[in-house]
């Protein structure tokens, strides 16, 4: 069975984005690794930290709970410190991965991909999928790395399906309507307003390739949210009705570089 590599910029990353596939893939026999890029060091503060104990430690308990939960069968680490979102100071602390030379960033995957013999390396989309300057970095990196490669891997791009995100947002709003709440005092989000890096939301549909349906698993892509207890983002998304976030997480979105335009159903692993 083909061995799939899955590298992400932070921890719970993987729980939001890629669970449902992980799982997917786990469980039809493949080999799944998670390469994590950051220690997640900026995420949310914790309270109630034990005596020597730091986030980034809180953060790779939270990892590998995820991966049991999904069923991956690694877990491996980069090494790199989380920049933070774009003008953030934390991007120019020592060891920040945006910061990070490409080349030896790509060489750290590159290991863990001859190691495993990897046949197809999951990064991320051109901007990340929402800008995040570490979501860049392992666009990047993945595609450097995959050069690198003792044996090239196939690559793919997790994305997000902006026209798809866009159906959810309108029919939300619509079903307020219905219920007599008003649309415009909900939720300020909008695919199509600026992310982090100026550019909107993941990517249009017709520059996607695969469509995952992982609506059946999605119970485990909520167990490893909640996994991550220590991010609001995580709890946030669990506050989500369920029927509503069967819908709009239940269906995972992979661009493939150098494939003729149309989307199709699964990953031809």
């Amino acid at each position: 069975m083909p061995t799939v590599v899955f590298v992400h910029a932070h921890p719970d990353d993987e729980a939001s984005q890629t669970a449902g596939t992980m799982a997917l893939l786990a469980r039809q026999g493949h080999r799944v690794v998670n390469v994590i890029a950051t220690n997640g060091d900026h995420g949310a503060a914790l309270a109630g930290l034990a005596d020597g104990e730091t986030v980034a430690d809180v953060r790779r308990r939270e990892a590998i709970a995820s991966a049991e939960v999904i069923g991956i069968h690694r877990v491996a680490w980069l090494g790199y410190a989380d920049s933070g979102m774009t003008g953030w100071e934390q991007n120019h602390h020592p060891g920040a991965f945006m910061g990070a030379d490409l080349d030896e960033a790509a060489h750290r995957l590159r290991a863990v991909l001859d190691d495993e013999d990897a046949d197809v390396l999951i990064g991320y989309d051109w901007h990340g999928g929402y800008g995040h300057p570490d979501h860049i970095k392992v666009h990047h990196v993945a595609h450097r790395a995959a050069d690198l490669a003792a044996r090239r891997p196939r690559v793919l791009e997790s994305s997000m399906n902006r026209d798809h995100v866009r159906r959810g947002w309108e029919a939300s709003r619509a079903q307020a309507a219905e219920m007599g709440m008003d649309p415009d005092a909900m939720n300020d989000f909008d695919p199509d307003r600026p992310m982090d890096d100026g550019n909107p939301l993941g990517q249009p549909e017709t520059e996607l390739h695969h469509r995952v349906d992982v609506r059946e698993l999605i119970e485990v892509k909520r167990a490893a949210l909640a996994a991550h207890a220590s991010q609001s983002d995580a709890a946030g998304m669990l506050q989500i009705p369920i029927d509503f976030f069967r819908e709009g997480f239940g269906w995972e979105f992979y661009a493939e570089p150098g494939r003729e335009p149309g989307l199709t159903d699964g990953l031809p692993i």
